[in-house]
């Protein structure tokens, strides 16, 4: 699909200069880009880039200077978002599946699904569970029984929304997650662990994506709950009782233990570990691999384990640098007291 650059300098907002019946048939990075594709420059660390770059157009700040000439230039404001609204045009529909149910799916008797909800292959709608307008199920996806799964939301291969769980509007669940797997809960006796029952559910609000192979565990009791518009990325473990608050980003590979509570607007680096039973205030960001152990109330960013203000880390990091010198300082003055000490014997 091509399109002209005229309709996507429309399309973003942008002041074109350059042939607007240009003919632009996608997307690229600087370095990649041929005469029919068009890219952006975000950052400064490319701008080496333009003088080289063969893309037939190039998204870029209102105040930037090109000391090029023949280059389209659609000039913006913001080029990361208006080259997104660019991407878009060129997006085919993310989530294609063909209308109605597969033959191949199963469905409950006594389940829901709306007659405008796509059902895929081998997908498989539990006893009670209900499936809203336009949902997406793809192939292999579960809905366990009394699940609720919101209009609009989209369960992608393989993904797994076990028993009671709410899935809100207009949510995303990537290949491999499982939402409302039993808690990691264990009571040590002489005879060895017993299990817990996790008796609760998990409530996920409207907006919501969750990555492939996350796991969000169900609570022990009453619900772990995701907020309104929160993003979770892969390979993420939301552990029981968590309350995630909405709006918040989660990076791949965090871990967040047991009754832990986000507030709105939390972000977490990857592989960021959280302590159970404390509470992150709206606003905080932690860098990636911090390790929260204790509440965090104040807004700002944090690094390293324990997490901590980033501008006292980095003294702290500066100072221990130092420390090593001094020590070394130290020796040899050791050394040359020593020294003296021998000559005046």
């Amino acid at each position: 699909m091509a399109l002209r650059l005229q309709d996507l300098a429309a399309r973003c907002g942008a002041r074109l200069e350059g042939d607007g019946e240009a003919a632009i048939c996608g997307p690229a990075t600087l370095d990649r880009a041929g005469p029919d594709e068009i890219s952006f420059l975000g950052h400064p660390r490319y701008e080496s880039l333009l003088a080289t770059t063969t893309a037939g157009a190039v998204v870029i700040a209102n105040d930037f200077e090109v000391q090029r000439e023949g280059l389209a230039l659609l000039r913006v404001d913001d080029p990361s978002k208006a080259f997104t609204a660019i991407v878009a045009a060129f997006a085919a529909e993310r989530f294609e599946q063909p209308s109605g149910v597969h033959p191949t799916a199963s469905i409950a008797a006594d389940a829901t699904v709306d007659p405008s909800a796509r059902v895929g292959a081998n997908a498989v709608v539990d006893a009670g569970a209900t499936v809203g307008a336009r949902a997406v199920l793809a192939p292999g996806a579960y809905v366990g029984p009394r699940a609720t799964i919101g209009e609009d939301t989209v369960l992608l291969a393989g993904a797994r929304v076990l028993e009671a769980v709410q899935v809100g509007a207009r949510c995303i669940v990537h290949p491999g997650a499982v939402v409302g797997a039993e808690g990691f809960g264990f009571e040590p006796t002489k005879e060895g662990w017993v299990r817990i029952p996790q008796c609760g559910t998990v409530v996920v609000e409207d907006d919501v994506e969750i990555g492939a192979n996350t796991t969000i565990d169900r609570a022990r009791f009453g619900a772990t709950r995701i907020g309104r518009g929160a993003k979770i990325d892969n390979l993420v473990h939301v552990a029981h009782n968590v309350e995630i608050g909405a709006s918040s980003a989660i990076a791949a590979q965090v871990g967040i233990a047991g009754s832990a509570r986000l507030d709105d607007w939390v972000v977490l680096g990857g592989q960021v570990g959280v302590n159970g039973h404390i509470r992150i205030s709206s606003g905080v960001r932690l860098g990636g691999q911090a390790g929260a152990f204790g509440d965090l109330t104040e807004p700002g960013d944090y690094i390293g384990t324990p997490a901590r203000p980033r501008s006292e880390a980095l003294r702290s990091m500066a100072a221990s640098g130092r420390a090593r010198e001094l020590a070394v300082r130290v020796k040899q003055l050791e050394a040359r007291l020593a020294q003296l000490e021998e000559g005046a014997r």
